[in-house]
């Protein structure tokens, strides 16, 4: 009798375990602020079928690259993603000092965060994936739209 309620107990424990192995990862928060939108200039928008993305960054972000120096330490760059004409959410970047050693220094200095559209952290939103995909643009300071940064507005 022990030993059969051992084996369902165990039983339990493994389905519970494997159960949790298929769950997706969440984020948890990080060293990014949300910024001040007020403060931040447009520089491109993105439309991919009904969703509409409007990037900003810092004025000071923007004169940096344009002089061919990197972007400042305390760069936002927020990608504002709009679906029927609503904020449906916000994903921002924000680059610090030594910010490199919290993930493997796999973007360098620049860490990502989701929020909601109420500004708060989107905790269901893995922003790890995004650190993945903009990794691969490590020479223009792991920015997609980076040439669209030279264009001034």
């Amino acid at each position: 009798m022990k030993l059969r309620l051992n084996l369902a107990l165990g039983a339990c424990l493994l389905t519970g375990l494997l159960a949790l192995d298929t769950l997706p990862a969440l984020a948890e928060p990080n060293r990014v602020t949300f910024p001040d939108l007020d403060a931040l200039e447009h520089y491109t928008t993105v439309n991919r079928g009904e969703v509409t993305e409007h990037m900003l960054t810092t004025p000071e972000a923007l004169a940096a690259v344009r002089a061919g120096e990197p972007m400042p330490d305390g760069t936002h760059v927020v990608l504002v993603d709009y679906r029927g004409g609503e904020v449906f959410r916000y994903f921002v970047m924000q680059k610090g000092a030594g910010w490199g050693a919290d993930y493997d220094n796999r973007t360098e200095d620049w860490q990502f965060q989701a929020f909601h559209p109420d500004q708060s952290i989107n905790l269901a939103e893995n922003a790890a994936r995004c650190m993945g995909c903009h990794q691969s643009r490590g020479e223009t300071e792991y920015q997609f739209l980076y040439n669209d940064t030279l264009e001034p507005r």
